[in-house]
């Protein structure tokens, strides 16, 4: 999997409070959607804006590193953003498996996200998360699967979270991270994951929680590129030494592809390898080197 990391703050109503959302984006652009400025992409490196009623504003930075061996394919994330109602955030992760079988893993991911941005306004979905990886799911016809997380902010600051995987979310208030996600998995290294195949997990598979977001706080979210290779509290550290979404979102991805390119780097990827009784062979050990989380 790569390292995807994308950036979002929003300002709910009058109060300047700030979400900042990251994850990576490692693949051309797919599309975007100008219906209440929804944007639709595995992008590069950007910066955009984009607003609805109410006084929520959401500026948005990414920024691309593709996994080295996957660069020619653009890599296997995709994301939508949309400003509907308190705004709308969502990354997918296409299992990198599917390359075995001659499956461009990165197709069903980008499908899933295009299909949750299209219907993030339908009615049926009630604004409810995980209705609405239901109803992508369903419309998705590209053969392989994917993590997935979709965030709602109400206009009220309560954020509804449905995540399938190891996508994961955090929320940062006052240098502290003070609500995480947790990563569903059958076993190391095999996260739960959406599918084309029955054998997959479905909506009703999905962790759903909600939190209450207040004034000044900072919500992260990415794949498990970001967060194998990211300890908690450098990401802490590197949050609250941004101001501008864009530059924030570039570093946490530049740390993140950095370390997961040292061999000596003990990070939460490897460190958890060691829990779970997985780590590289002796000579190896030898030499210094270490699981690293760029897969």
């Amino acid at each position: 999997m790569e390292s995807p990391l994308f950036k979002l703050c929003s300002s709910i109503s009058c109060t300047k409070t700030f979400l900042q959302p990251i994850s990576t984006v490692n693949s051309p652009k797919l599309h975007s959607i100008n219906k209440r400025k929804k944007l639709v992409c595995s992008a590069p490196s950007d910066s955009n804006s984009v607003c609805s009623g109410g006084g929520v504003f959401l500026s948005i930075g990414t920024h691309l590193i593709p996994h080295p061996n996957k660069v020619e394919k653009g890599g296997e994330d995709a994301f939508f953003i949309s400003s509907y109602k308190g705004g709308v955030i969502a990354v997918a992760d296409g299992v990198s498996g599917w390359a075995e079988r001659d499956v461009n893993p990165a197709l069903f991911s980008r499908e899933l996200m295009a299909h949750a941005s299209n219907l993030v306004e339908d009615e049926e979905v009630q604004y409810d998360p995980r209705t609405l990886i239901k109803k992508a799911h369903a419309a998705t016809s590209s053969t392989g699967s994917a993590t997935a997380i979709v965030a709602m902010l109400e206009r009220n600051g309560t954020m509804k979270i449905a995540n399938v995987g190891d996508c994961g979310l955090h929320v940062v208030r006052k240098g502290q991270i003070v609500f995480s996600t947790s990563p569903q998995e059958h076993y190391f290294d095999c996260p739960y994951q959406l599918s084309s195949e029955a054998v997959g997990q479905t909506y009703l598979d999905a962790t759903v929680t909600t939190v209450e977001i207040m004034e000044g706080d900072t919500v992260v979210m990415g794949s498990d590129g970001l967060f194998d290779n990211v300890f908690a509290r450098e990401i802490i550290s590197v949050v609250g030494s941004y101001n501008n979404s864009a530059d924030a979102a570039k570093a946490l991805a530049n740390l993140a592809y950095d370390h997961s390119q040292n061999s000596k780097f003990d990070s939460p990827y490897s460190q958890e390898a060691r829990a779970r009784d997985f780590d590289v062979p002796w000579w190896k050990k030898i030499m210094g080197m270490k699981l690293t989380g760029m897969k």
